[in-house]
């Protein structure tokens, strides 16, 4: 099969897409994804369909028992590599979740009645995948995550100095109170929510439409609890420094390592989850 693969692949180049013999006519791309195991790049011609302006491939693989190799791979990344044969883009894959792969396979159905054939030889339900073009130009959930970053990043800027302000004595306890307190508060509670809503609403669909997010956004939640307990830690520092019991140096060091492990947490966050909340806006 990879000796005939390679040969429908090198046609399908070096003809810019169209193909003859028993291929004729068909609507097919060459999508290339990384070996699971291998970690190597693999390229499949497969037949596609486009529906509601969203590119879609099933992985029917003519109704064996198995899933193709490709979507075991998208399952552990799920960026791939698309040929037209008029171009050549990156793309991020994206497992629907049940209610709507089942909507979308009646309209693969109806378009194309071969892969109701293909479901018919087979027990397992055939996956249907849909393929994100990846556009910068695009701004979407992932862009506004960022924004919310930034806006993260100035308001701990500012609570430093504010820190620094007390373990140098530039501010007595009622500055304390009417400023970096308040402050320290609502940064907090905006933290909070934006990570509870990470946690509750795109984690979760990020995980079911991109299975290969799965290890980071597991690590994202385990870094949400950490934070967590440094906040708290913090505010208690606050609350005690405002009723002298809190040393301003101690305050410092927590909350150096506070703005230390976020950074980080945002830099991550940015690398991974960014470009596959775009594309799900848009998609």
């Amino acid at each position: 099969m990879t000796g005939f693969n390679d040969q429908v692949i090198e046609e399908f180049r070096n003809n810019k897409g169209k193909l003859g013999g028993m291929f004729e006519g068909w609507k097919l791309i060459l999508l290339t994804t990384t070996g699971a195991k291998s970690g190597e790049r693999r390229t499949n011609p497969l037949g596609y369909l486009e529906i509601d302006g969203k590119t879609v491939v099933v992985a029917s693989n003519m109704g064996a028992p198995r899933n193709p190799g490709w979507y075991h791979n998208i399952r552990h990344d799920h960026r791939v590599t698309i040929e037209t044969g008029a171009e050549s883009y990156e793309a991020i894959a994206a497992v629907p979740s049940a209610a709507e792969r089942d909507a979308l396979f009646a309209k693969v159905i109806a378009e194309d009645p071969g892969f109701a054939e293909y479901q018919a030889k087979t027990t397992r339900e055939l996956p249907v995948v849909i393929l994100h073009r990846i556009d910068d130009r695009v701004q979407g959930m992932g862009d506004f995550l960022v924004e919310v970053h930034e806006w993260l990043r100035e308001e701990i800027k500012t609570l430093r100095a504010g820190v620094d302000d007390l373990v140098a004595g530039r501010a007595d306890s009622l500055t304390m109170e009417k400023s970096l307190r308040a402050h320290c508060v609502s940064f907090c509670e905006a933290l909070t929510k934006h990570h509870t809503g990470e946690d509750m609403g795109a984690f979760p669909m990020l995980a079911q439409r991109f299975p290969a997010l799965a290890p980071a956004l597991t690590k994202l939640g385990e870094d949400h609890v950490v934070v967590a307990e440094l906040q708290k830690r913090i505010r208690e520092l606050v609350e005690g420094y405002v009723h002298g019991e809190s040393d301003p140096s101690r305050l410092r060091d927590d909350f150096d390592e506070l703005a230390g492990k976020l950074e980080a947490h945002f830099a991550y966050e940015e690398r991974t989850v960014v470009t596959a909340l775009n594309v799900t806006t848009h998609g």
